[in-house]
């Protein structure tokens, strides 16, 4: 008679077991999903994110500035470096939207306020005076933009940022350097004081 029992209980049990571990294994098979889901979408430090949105900008802003120097440039020597600009910020803008893209931020398309202003400004002069306003611009850029750029590269939390960083500083440190020994070449007038 209890044997009879064990028998006729050990099938519901069994089922009852074996359904409680297909549940089981079914929400360990989705956790796992679930879990990719939320580790891909990692957020950004506010620090790294206003980095990748500024160097977005700035790399904008070198583009549409080489290419302006390009066009408007007397000396062959801002011309080059104008060139220069566009074909270095291009290829490091690419980069930068792809890890933007991966991180899940959107980088601006357009030139903000301040970039436009000088924009607008640069587009009005020509010859020498160009050269000299745009190669000016380009030293405190890239003075801005180095310092920038070395402190995300010991900073940034975000490895792929920090990667970027890292390595776009080498070119930025050689285009402060031609930009400052582009400069002084360009005449300057009385009211320039002699910067650099």
């Amino acid at each position: 008679m209890i044997n009879r029992f064990v028998r006729g209980a050990t099938l519901p049990i069994a089922l009852a077991a074996f359904s409680s571990l297909g549940a089981v294994g079914i929400a360990a098979a989705q956790s796992p999903n679930s879990m990719a889901g939320t580790s891909s979408s990692h957020k950004l430090t506010s620090a790294d994110r206003l980095f990748v949105k500024k160097a977005a900008e700035g790399g904008l802003a070198e583009v549409q500035l080489g290419q302006l120097a390009t066009e408007k440039a007397s000396s062959p020597e801002v011309k080059q470096f104008g060139q220069r600009m566009v074909d270095d910020h291009s290829k490091a803008n690419d980069k930068l939207k792809q890890v933007a893209s991966d991180e899940g931020v959107t980088v601006p398309d357009k030139l903000n306020a301040k970039d436009a202003a000088t924009k607008a400004r640069l587009e009005k002069l020509s010859g020498k005076t160009f050269d000299r306003a745009y190669m000016h611009d380009m030293v405190l850029d890239h003075t801005k933009d180095v310092s920038e750029f070395r402190m995300e590269s010991k900073n940034a939390k975000d490895p792929a940022v920090k990667n970027f960083a890292t390595e776009t500083l080498p070119t930025l440190e050689s285009h402060l350097k031609d930009a400052k020994s582009i400069a002084p070449k360009a005449p300057k007038t009385a009211s320039s004081g002699g910067t650099k």
